[in-house]
């Protein structure tokens, strides 16, 4: 790259910094016209495009520029009346100079097409409208004295503080840093084999740097959400004025971040779904006068962190979604049966938008009304393991929320055998495990030649994912049989595409952090499978894609088209026991769950307190030496006691106490406690459970302490 080239690089990266501002500042002024910091912001911007354009030879950019910037001046002068005309006039000149940079940034030179149009309406516009001309912008004075002191000494303190990397050097840095995830994997299991104390001890400091290094290098390519919100406001702009409406947009969360890849995912079905809310949600003026509305409608936008997913709503206080008009759409464009539109729920109905060729405009309209968008919408969502679910009332508005993972390079999943095959399923989309235990009378039902697992109440589809990928069966599933009913069976109730379905695999293995590998090109039609990861034993699973199960399983096909009833379900059972659960962490990237009423309180020593006794580690706690019991090293996962405090759970049986070191107390939860047996040979695991999203061990105490300390938990004889 030449020094030309990497100066012409170097301007148009400033400039994205500063264009991206001018659509909602623009907006921002027209609620607020005298609002000075704001047309000098915008002014700004504008102004240094215009300026370094002649100094690189870039004349077109330079004349658009120099057409809106005479007018921004005298706007900020008090010269002239900032107008929605004028508005409207300034933002096709910022669209003039968008195109104008987009293709010097694809070619590094100006395109063919003139933009003396544009030149010439800025002009007439400036001559059209009352007060004293302005000066040519060549003789306009620099500007002297809220106002540029300050906008100079922030840039100046952000040059210092930041710095500019290409992003194909952080793609690099994360694939390193997932190389290094799977060589990690790979030794801990080693350690785990060998159970050398010294390995151990090296391989959990490993472990720990890692994942730090991990999240690190996670957060460099984290961005706030707010770069893709900030098109909305020119987006709802434009549209309610074509339409005749107003609308006013409120974000919440807009710094909320996310992984770069992630982000431009999510954008065209975000944008999407806020045109169509534009479009034929929210209602006009009029009508909502006569609903007893606000004339102004609202679009509001929120998103946050939660279980370890992103969180987005949109929400508009529209006229809502009509079930029974969507239900007479989806018949008459033959995507469902009358018979089965009529035992649809409220919920499946509304889902019935997502299938293609379905719209609910009146007409067709250059935004909607075509039946293509929201299955498209969906799809891309669900295609970087994310979910969307709708709800709606009629008058009242509609609420989209979307549930999307922080990054695609390193996930959580869960790890399940069938056949003679490992596979991983991303924790995002688990709802919970089951197992149906025939000796305690559960059993798998057979209805129109489908399988169902009446789950509390409710009929869940069961899809074999032996059968849907005709895998061969290992030698002991053989020779016992696969019979609907004849044997224990593992389910796995994953969420697809707004429903849930029960996945029927041989056996549940344990939890990992995996790196997610694409699949080559010649298997990128298989959309039962989302990409590959190694693990630890250097073989490679396949990861599962649970959309792409539940069309291979005949799932799409038979809510469409079943004839399943409503009194087909049962009177909700009985449900499982409530319990109040701790939970903690030991790195961070795991959750562990005990019974609250086991603990007997919670405590936080310095690391410098910690001393040796009978070869034991303990603390003076109350007058008394209290034994420390290290969880990571007693389940080899995760590492603590790398800060400078020691967080312990305390529990107390016959006078005697001792204390549980732990990464981080995270909540305490109230939960039914539907268990799935860990795997043999685990020590101190009773199971697995899912709490708040997220795949949870459940310990057991006793057998944890007495691992360590043996015959600690009995009653002392007295003498």
């Amino acid at each position: 790259m030449d020094e030309q080239e990497s100066i012409l690089r170097e301007f148009l990266v400033e400039c994205a910094e500063g264009i991206e501002r001018l659509d909602q500042e623009f907006v921002a002024l027209e609620k607020e016209p005298t609002n000075g910091a704001l047309l000098a912001s915008i002014f700004r911007t504008i102004h240094t495009i215009k300026g370094t354009c002649g100094f690189l030879g870039l004349p077109k950019l330079e004349n658009v520029a120099h057409g809106a910037e005479n007018i921004l001046v005298r706007m900020r002068d008090k010269k002239m009346i900032v107008t929605p005309d004028g508005i409207d006039l300034l933002l096709e000149a910022v669209d003039a100079i968008k195109e104008i940079l987009a293709h010097i940034g694809s070619t590094l030179q100006e395109p063919d097409r003139s933009y003396e149009a544009i030149r010439q309406k800025l002009d007439a516009f400036l001559v059209g409208n009352p007060g004293v001309a302005a000066p040519p912008a060549e003789l306009i004075p620099p500007q002297e004295g809220g106002k540029e002191a300050p906008s100079s000494s922030k840039s100046l303190s952000a040059a210092d503080s930041t710095i500019r990397v290409d992003v194909g050097l952080l793609d690099k840095l994360m694939n390193l840093v997932s190389e290094l995830v799977l060589v990690r994997n790979q030794l801990l299991q080693r350690v785990r084999e060998r159970d050398n104390a010294v390995d151990a001890g090296i391989a959990q400091r490993m472990n720990l740097i890692t994942t730090q290094l991990q999240e690190s290098v996670t957060r460099t390519r984290m961005q706030p959400i707010r770069n893709v919100w900030n098109q909305f406001p020119r987006v709802i702009r434009d549209l309610a004025h074509a339409n005749g409406k107003e609308v006013e947009l409120v974000m919440e969360g807009a710094e909320t971040e996310l992984d770069k890849t992630l982000l431009e995912a999510i954008k065209d079905p975000l944008t999407h779904i806020v045109r169509n809310a534009i479009d034929h949600g929210i209602e006009t003026g009029e009508i909502r006068r006569s609903r007893g509305k606000n004339p102004k409608g609202t679009l509001f936008l929120k998103a946050y962190h939660e279980g370890g997913q992103i969180n987005i709503e949109i929400r508009d206080d529209g006229g809502g979604i009509d079930g029974e008009k969507v239900r007479r759409k989806a018949i008459d464009k033959g995507l469902i049966t009358a018979e089965a539109a009529a035992g649809l729920t409220e919920s499946e109905t509304l889902n019935l938008i997502f299938l293609p060729g379905l719209s609910t405009a009146d007409k067709v309209t250059n935004v909607s009304g075509r039946g293509v968008g929201m299955d498209v919408v969906r799809n891309n969502i669900e295609k970087i393991s994310g979910a969307i679910e709708i709800e709606s009332r009629l008058e009242q508005g509609t609420l989209l929320k979307l549930r999307i993972p922080l990054t695609l390079a390193i996930i959580p999943a869960l790890m399940v055998r069938c056949g003679r095959e490992l596979f991983a399923i991303p924790q995002a989309n688990l709802i919970e495990l089951v197992r149906i235990d025939v000796e305690s009378g559960e059993r798998i039902e057979m209805i129109h030649g489908a399988e169902f697992y009446r789950l509390r109440g409710e009929l869940l589809p069961l899809i074999r994912l032996g059968r849907v990928l005709r895998l061969q069966k290992r030698p002991s599933v053989e020779n016992a049989g696969e019979g609907a009913g004849t044997e224990e069976t593992n389910v796995i109730v994953l969420g697809a595409g707004g429903q849930s379905f029960g996945l029927v695999v041989d056996e549940v293995s344990d939890r990992e952090e995996i790196v997610v590998k694409p699949l080559s090109r010649h298997l990128k039609g298989l959309n039962v499978f989302a990409g590959a990861t190694i693990l630890g034993d250097g073989t490679v699973a396949l990861i599962l894609d649970a959309s792409g199960i539940a069309e291979a399983g005949g799932l799409h096909q038979m809510s469409a088209g079943s004839e399943l009833k409503a009194e087909e379900k049962v009177e909700t059972v009985e449900q499982a026991t409530q319990e109040t659960l701790l939970l903690f962490s030991l790195s961070g990237q795991d959750r562990y769950a005990i019974p609250l009423e086991l603990v007997t309180r919670l405590e936080e020593f310095k690391t410098s307190e910690v001393e040796h006794a009978a070869g034991r580690e303990v603390v003076q706690y109350r007058g008394d030496l209290l034994p420390l019991i290290r969880l990571d090293r007693v389940i080899g996962n995760g590492s603590t006691g790398a800060g400078e405090t020691l967080p312990a759970i305390l529990f107390s049986r016959n006078k005697k106490s001792v204390g549980l070191v732990v990464g981080q107390i995270l909540d305490t939860v109230q939960e039914e406690v539907i268990l799935h047996p860990a795997p043999a040979g685990k020590i101190g695991v009773r199971g697995s459970l899912v709490i708040q999203g997220l795949t949870t061990d459940l310990l057991d105490m006793e057998q944890i302490i007495e691992s360590v300390a043996p015959g600690w938990l009995e009653k002392e004889a007295h003498v």
